[in-house]
């Protein structure tokens, strides 16, 4: 949002002549809340550490609720490494401004799309910023988006504790539930449970713990294999008193697909890591329909 200037219209409420900063700042409040009044639900997919899959998730969990037929919008609040428009199929693209607002890309029906790489000129280009900028970008994807009326806004956390999910979730306000990806390793554990004391912290319901790349079976003879062991999610979940929202194993098309811009439950529907991730898409509906309905 650019500063009122002496003599042109406030470019938070249109009027002429100088805003003083309290005024600007009710104008912007203004305008996030008249963007906040058309999302009706939002969910953030986190995770403790980073290499879990968790981008991964967050792709396929919203690209799960936009075949049911929901409006979605998924942010991309990973400044430094933002990965959802390479994994769409969209990272050649570059966001529109209009009068009204900047245009979300659109990745399917009822899918659009906001992230830092649609606004890099080169995708080497690295972020280079200290909070109060992330800060100001997050809540600019927010209240100058035009993301029209939508069931579901889906956010894709850095991983960890900082400042993206301290500013996601002051400006959401009301954040209806975190997902949480880990793997089965201790490691990845540790972190995760990091990520369900933070969401209890901010008063964020835990929707649930994911426990991704769990077990691979052998193409070859069929055996599974648990190359990152197995049932750590779970148990940690069982731990914490939260939902386990269940295990998505290992399949190489995942990253194949992830690469070429095809997301997996689209690209595999019938494939046993696909009904995994939509039947946590369908807990995750479940679960925040019913916390409206209370």
């Amino acid at each position: 949002m650019s500063d009122c200037a002496e003599g042109a219209s406030c470019s938070s409420c249109g009027n002429a002549g100088t805003c003083s900063a309290e005024e600007k700042q009710k104008h912007e409040e203004a305008q996030l809340q008249a963007r906040l009044d058309h999302i009706k639900h939002h969910i953030v997919v986190m995770s403790g550490k980073g290499g879990v899959g968790k981008s991964t998730v967050a792709v396929n969990l919203a690209v799960s609720l936009a075949q049911r037929g929901l409006k979605v919008g998924l942010l991309d609040a990973d400044i430094h490494g933002p990965n959802l428009p390479k994994m769409l199929g969209l990272d050649h693209s570059r966001l529109q401004a209009t009068e009204g607002g900047i245009v979300p890309m659109e990745f399917i029906p009822g899918l659009s799309v906001v992230s830092m790489a649609f606004l890099l000129e080169h995708a080497d280009n690295p972020v280079v910023w200290r909070g109060p900028l992330k800060h100001t970008v997050i809540r600019q994807f927010v209240a100058d988006v035009q993301w029209g009326d939508l069931d579901y806004l889906v956010v894709d956390l850095p991983p960890g504790t900082g400042d993206e999910p301290l500013s996601v979730a002051q400006v959401l306000k009301s954040v209806d539930g975190s997902v949480i990806v880990t793997t089965p390793q201790d490691v990845a554990l540790l972190d995760s449970r990091k990520s369900v004391v933070f969401s209890g912290q901010l008063k964020i319901p835990v929707i649930g713990i994911i426990e991704n790349m769990s077990g691979l079976v052998c193409p070859h003879c069929g055996k599974e294999i648990d190359l990152f062991k197995k049932g750590g999610g779970e148990l940690a979940a069982k731990e914490l008193n939260v939902p386990f929202l269940g295990r998505v194993p290992i399949d190489p098309e995942i990253v194949v697909n992830g690469d070429a811009g095809k997301p997996y439950v689209l690209a595999f529907p019938e494939s046993q890591a696909a009904m995994s991730l939509k039947d946590i898409a369908d807990k995750c509906f479940t679960f925040v329909e019913k916390k409206s309905k209370a």
